[in-house]
């Protein structure tokens, strides 16, 4: 198992990918691992917060392009001439998936960028919400140097994360990008030394968890659904999600909590 999955009792969830024997890239098997362990996260309704990080100098570099592209090209062939959507439980989004393009997946994620974020990587950084890297850290968008199109979501939500200009240098220049440039970009919160990235990780995650685990997933979810329509249509989005919120049990806790000068019990729901 490369990729790992760790939960403790502070509702905050580890995922690692550990294959750094091939620069933590990943295959058929890999790309349906990692996707596998965002849906347990999503479904886990104890774990309100995941850490994802890498071992060795890699964080995620995105496709083994020497297995995967053989891999999913077969499987593309086997699907077609079968007329069936998968094969030994491989499906042909498993590698977006993994990289959480179009997943709805509203808990917040903190990536521990621990070295090289590169191609695939890149995509799934997209999808993350807090980021923070070591000083060695590179992250590229490397496939117009391999003649292939980053399909994973990068086009499209990079322009939205950082400055246009910044974006297109990332998207079209396809440079190895040096963690504190990438700071500078706004493409990341941090950079802090090695020896304090995972306790930083969770100081953020410990930060977030003080909070009411439905509020912050709502605003989220409105965050990222208004950001893909027009304002008109975003508040209203906003609107309707606030007054969910307001009909829960945790909406009552706060402010007890807070009129009785004690910590909040949240329970999510």
């Amino acid at each position: 198992m490369a990729i790992h999955y760790e939960s403790g009792d502070d509702h905050v969830v580890v995922i690692t990918i550990d294959r750094p024997e091939a620069k933590n890239s990943a295959d058929m098997e890999h790309f349906f691992q990692l996707r596998s362990a965002w849906e347990r996260f999503g479904e886990d309704d104890d774990a309100w917060v995941a850490i994802i990080t890498g071992v060795g100098d890699a964080f995620f570099s995105g496709a083994d392009l020497k297995r995967y592209i053989p891999e999913i090209t077969k499987l593309q062939e086997q699907i077609a001439e079968g007329d069936i959507e998968e094969i030994h439980g491989y499906r042909l989004d498993d590698g977006v998936r993994a990289v959480l393009r179009g997943v709805k997946l509203y808990k917040p994620i903190i990536a521990a960028v621990n070295g090289y974020c590169t191609a695939g990587g890149m995509e799934m950084l997209g999808g993350i919400d807090i980021r923070i890297a070591v000083p060695d850290a590179k992250f590229a968008v490397m496939e117009p140097k391999r003649g292939l199109f980053a399909g994973g979501g990068t086009t499209v939500r990079l322009p939205r994360q950082i400055s246009y200009p910044h974006a297109m240098e990332f998207l079209l220049c396809a440079d190895l990008v040096p963690a504190e440039r990438a700071l500078e970009m706004g493409l990341l919160n941090e950079v802090v030394e090695p020896d304090q990235l995972m306790d930083r990780a969770h100081e953020y995650a410990r930060r977030i968890t003080a909070n009411a685990p439905l509020a912050v997933q709502a605003t989220k979810r409105s965050v990222l659904e208004g950001l893909a329509t027009d304002m008109r249509s975003a508040y209203k989005n906003e609107s309707a999600i606030a007054a969910e919120i307001f009909q829960t049990e945790d909406a009552r806790e706060g402010p007890k909590a807070f009129t009785e000068k004690r910590d909040p019990v949240w329970k999510a729901r």
